[in-house]
């Protein structure tokens, strides 16, 4: 570099300054070095290791700007190269040596000590870091000695420190979270930190592996034979129980998450008989579910079920409690007396289709990520809905500090994700994810399991309800269009809209439009007769608990033996049993009753009267039927209205299928999840 680029150097004006993945843009303003100009726009880039300028000025150069003086004063000023060192100055000939300490000073939170030294003199961490962060090419220290700053190590110490601090508080001193292991893993890869000295740092890592945690015996009065993957979740949740850590157990439906539980359960009572007991917290529908998979699978375990408040049931939490193994109870109860749980001791809590609390802000989130308990764990086949930031709510109770604070996990993975389809951040998310969160699919491991077979029946409406259908349409599309610039103040008001675009397009007498034929109570007339009189049996799901009734009066009329159940059914057992011993071989079911707490494998048909926007409430009520001990193929009919607010429903579907799918199966880039004010249009178009 020469003098003059070095003098330019001092007045250059650095305009921009962008980094796109792999690829550094820098623009700046240098003073023209010729007369009649006052100066000269010059862009950097740098991809890996390799420089290409351009300048506004006349004079020839080479990519690289190695001829241009403007270009080198760029360069200097952005602190790509080094302005000409002079006398005094030498490169050094050992590599620097990187030593990280750590201390405690709350159990969580391991403080990094990093110190640098080169040739015996210690280097100003922050000043390098901060030279790292600007991808400076050398370091130079106050006695004149340089070293270059392109080594593979001190990349990757300045990409794990960057993320150690972008997920943690920036203003809190240089730490690392226990869960976050992934990090943990790479300061040993790199050689800089022997974190080896901590005695569960050994033991954890068999975490960043799967087929590294050993395998543990059943427990003896586990009255159950699992199959090898059950076993291996029994394993794993064992291990982080052990390590008082917890995790999330996200395999599809219908592949034993219970009984994996209870097998830990078990293990624990087992091991130690005075342990506490286990809070299991679940939707209201789903607690008997656990009283009998206990009472069958670990008959040892005694169980009591909470089913009441303090005060309707006359005794106090304590006094209800005492002696059992196993403590049930529902997201409501446990929400409004949340105080008594938090005074007893309990051995782990468990979150049964823990999506029930997936908002953040909700009682019930806050109370299952304050109760004060060693572990905890939740169960969900559906971790994650619409968007990242519910799987962050479910992922901070359960291991908390592992995806940073909500700000810094939207900064950091959602929206690069969601909104930049950033593959490399997705890798690092799921990464991380990988040692507490357990997801098997059903391909996977269960090939005894028949595969669905799906298929869609696009249906024409009648002339008159099409008619009907056209006329509200018009209304509800201008309406929608005024209120959607500004979706968020208006967002009830236009799901509302939609709403009623949905009921219209099943049957106009939903929302008093008039009568019209309805193609979709034919079809399924028609569907169910085949069914039934071929000895099937079949699950009939919708949204609409108004035309759900309406679809079962008919299927009745028509001499169809039918059973009945939504969220207002008082005598659920006896709808389920009466399917389940063949007596009723139709099964209505509101999409909102079916999504929890049942098994129902005798079902081979499932029809799906009208279409949701959530792929994964449609899967679960599906899997009702979908699961492990079946022995015929599982059809899947999907009814959707042509040319109506259903059809632009499967589109819009597909979107929020995708980003699950992707985030949480490793599948590729994520695309964006959740409604918004295009996707409203585009339903409405």
């Amino acid at each position: 570099m020469s003098s003059a680029a070095a003098e330019l150097a001092d007045d250059a004006f650095i305009i921009s300054r962008e980094q796109h993945q792999e690829t550094l843009r820098i623009e700046a303003v240098v003073a023209a070095a010729a007369a009649g100009k006052w100066y000269e726009r010059v862009i950097l880039e740098r991809h890996h290791h390799t420089v290409r300028a351009s300048c506004t000025c006349d004079e020839p150069h080479t990519a690289d700007g190695a001829e241009c003086v403007h270009a080198q004063a760029a360069l200097i000023a952005s602190g790509l190269v080094l302005p000409p060192l002079g006398p005094g100055h030498r490169r050094a000939t050992a590599p620097p040596q990187v030593q990280i300490g750590t201390s405690t000073t709350s159990g969580d939170w391991f403080d990094l000590h990093i110190t640098v030294t080169i040739e015996d003199e210690e280097v100003d961490f922050e000043a390098l870091f901060a030279a790292l962060v600007r991808q400076d090419p050398m370091f130079v220290l106050p006695s004149g000695t340089w070293f270059p700053l392109d080594s593979p190590e001190l990349d990757q110490l300045r990409s794990i420190i960057d993320e150690a601090r972008s997920l943690n508080d920036p203003r809190a001193p240089l730490r690392v979270h226990r869960y976050q292991i992934d990090l943990w893993e790479e300061l040993g890869q790199v050689g800089l930190v022997s974190a080896q000295q901590h005695r569960w740092w050994e033991a954890l890592r068999k975490l960043t592996q799967e087929d590294r945690i050993d395998p543990l015996p059943a427990p003896a009065g586990l009255r159950a034979q699992m199959r090898p993957y059950q076993h291996a979740g029994y394993s794993w949740l064992s291990f982080l129980h052990d390590h008082g850590l917890g995790g999330i157990l996200a395999d599809d439906m219908g592949l034993g998450k219970t009984l994996q539980t209870l097998a830990m359960i078990q293990r624990v009572h087992e091991c130690n008989p005075a342990a506490a007991p286990f809070l299991i917290v679940a939707p209201t529908s789903v607690m008997n579910n656990w009283a009998r998979e206990a009472a069958e699978f670990t008959p040892d375990l005694q169980v009591c079920v909470v089913s009441a408040t303090e005060q309707r049931r006359g005794h106090s939490l304590a006094e209800v409690s005492a002696g059992a193994d196993l403590v049930v109870v529902s997201y409501a109860l446990f929400r409004l007396e949340f105080d008594s749980y938090d005074t007893l001791q309990w051995s782990g809590l468990v979150l049964d289709e823990a999506q029930m609390i997936k908002n953040h802000t909700s009682r019930g989130y806050r109370a299952a990520r304050d109760l004060r308990t060693p572990f905890k764990l939740v169960v969900t086949g559906t971790p994650m809905e619409n968007n990242l930031h519910e799987l962050w709510a479910l992922t901070s109770i359960a291991c908390p500090g592992l995806l940073g604070g909500r700000r810094e996990f939207g900064r950091t993975f959602r929206d690069p994700i969601e909104k930049n389809h950033d593959t490399a951040r997705l890798a690092r998310l799921r990464n991380r994810l990988r040692p507490f969160l357990l997801r098997r699919r059903k391909e996977r491991v269960a090939a005894e399991l028949p595969a669905k077979q799906e298929q869609v029946l696009e249906l024409e409406l009648d002339s008159e309800h099409r008619r009907l259908y056209d006329r509200r349409l018009q209304r509800e599309r201008q309406k929608v269009l005024g209120l959607v610039e500004n979706f968020t103040v208006n967002r009830f008001e236009i799901f509302r809209s939609l709403t009623l675009l949905r009921q219209l397009a099943l049957d106009p007498e939903l929302v008093g439009e008039g009568t019209a034929p309805s193609a979709k109570l034919d079809t399924l007339a028609a569907l169910l007769r085949e069914a039934v009189t071929d000895g099937h049996q079949v699950l009939v799901i919708s949204q609409f608990t108004r035309f759900l009734g309406k679809a079962q009066k008919a299927a009745a009329s028509s001499g169809i033996p039918t059973a009945y159940l939504d969220g207002s059914t008082t005598d659920r057992a006896a709808a389920v049993e009466q399917f389940r011993s063949g007596a009723a071989p139709v099964f209505f079911v509101s999409m909102k009753a079916g999504g929890f707490g049942l098994n129902l494998v005798e079902a081979d048909y499932v029809i799906l009267l009208d279409p949701w926007w959530n792929p994964a409430a449609e899967e679960q009520a599906i899997d009702r039927a979908h699961r492990i001990g079946r022995t015929r193929t599982v059809l899947v009919y999907r009814l959707v209205s042509q040319d109506t607010i259903e059809a632009k429903v499967m589109a819009l579907k597909a979107s929020k299928a995708e980003l699950f799918t992707r985030v949480l199966d490793d599948a590729g880039a994520a695309d964006p999840g959740a409604v918004t004010a295009e996707d409203i249009r585009a339903l409405i178009s």
